[in-house]
């Protein structure tokens, strides 16, 4: 186990705390619609996962501030009934506790924007605290150089990593950090219990950030149950699963 510390930012489990911001990315609301659509017969489990998570999220945080970066939906071209019921159900949930809400838009997020006026919210393409510059990952800005913040918090590529011990694969959520042009760079995981998002050792990258990032130099921190494991670079981890034993199964405890 690690110290949840990150460039100043405070790891919670999926959550990143900013100053007096609760950061969290990528739910895709209405996914397990979305699979039913295509023939995959999944029951609607996230959201009850997702409530108690925050519950468990909020008894360690003091923010009166929350930021979804990007991909509150799942669908792209409609609002299906799930994402309508649980996306309106949950930003009430978050009023009850927050002070102010910030939706960032993701590139699931074209039709965001109605359910956003509903609530009496906003969609931002992106948000600054000062010092760090919340955007959700999928476009670089291109006015590159106007950018005063030192660090940038993305989402969309729903990082995770695959730690093999043996014939047997682990793939948790991670964080990754590093540098990206002249900033530095945190990538979050999502907020999503469907899938444990992209092996980022194994599979092809997803954010024009990190295939343009030297992605071997950055950082990995795994999070599982309120616990983060530093687990060193992204070049350190392939090396050593090259080896005849990539990992000493004691390095981690999923307990």
């Amino acid at each position: 186990m690690v110290q949840n510390n990150i460039l100043g930012a405070k790891i919670l489990d999926l959550a990143l705390e900013v100053e007096d911001h609760l950061i969290i990315s990528d739910l895709h609301l209405g996914y397990e619609e979305a699979l039913n659509y295509q023939g995959i017969m999944i029951p609607k489990f996230q959201y009850p996962k997702i409530i108690k998570r925050m519950e468990e999220i909020r008894s360690r945080s003091d923010c009166t501030k929350i930021i979804i970066n990007g991909d509150l939906k799942h669908e792209f071209g409609k609002i299906n009934r799930q994402e309508w019921e649980e996306t309106l159900k949950f930003i009430d949930y978050l009023k009850e506790r927050f002070q102010d809400i910030i939706l960032i838009k993701g590139n699931h997020d074209p039709l965001t924007p109605i359910i956003a006026q509903k609530t009496g919210l906003e969609v931002y393409p992106h948000y600054s605290t000062g010092n760090f510059l919340m955007i959700h990952g999928d476009k670089i800005p291109t006015k590159w150089d106007d950018i005063t913040e030192k660090t940038i918090i993305i989402g969309h590529e729903h990082p995770s990593v695959g730690i093999r011990s043996g014939e047997r694969m682990e793939k948790i959520k991670c964080y990754l950090k590093g540098d990206f042009r002249d900033k530095k760079i945190i990538v979050m995981p999502s907020f999503n219990f469907i899938t444990e998002g992209s092996d980022v050792l194994h599979e092809k990258l997803l954010s024009p950030f990190l295939k343009e990032a030297n992605n071997n130099a950055m950082e990995v921190f795994g999070v599982e149950n309120f616990e983060t494991f530093y687990f060193g670079t992204i070049k350190h981890l392939l090396n050593v699963q090259q080896e005849p034993y990539p990992y000493d199964a004691h390095f981690i405890d999923f307990d």
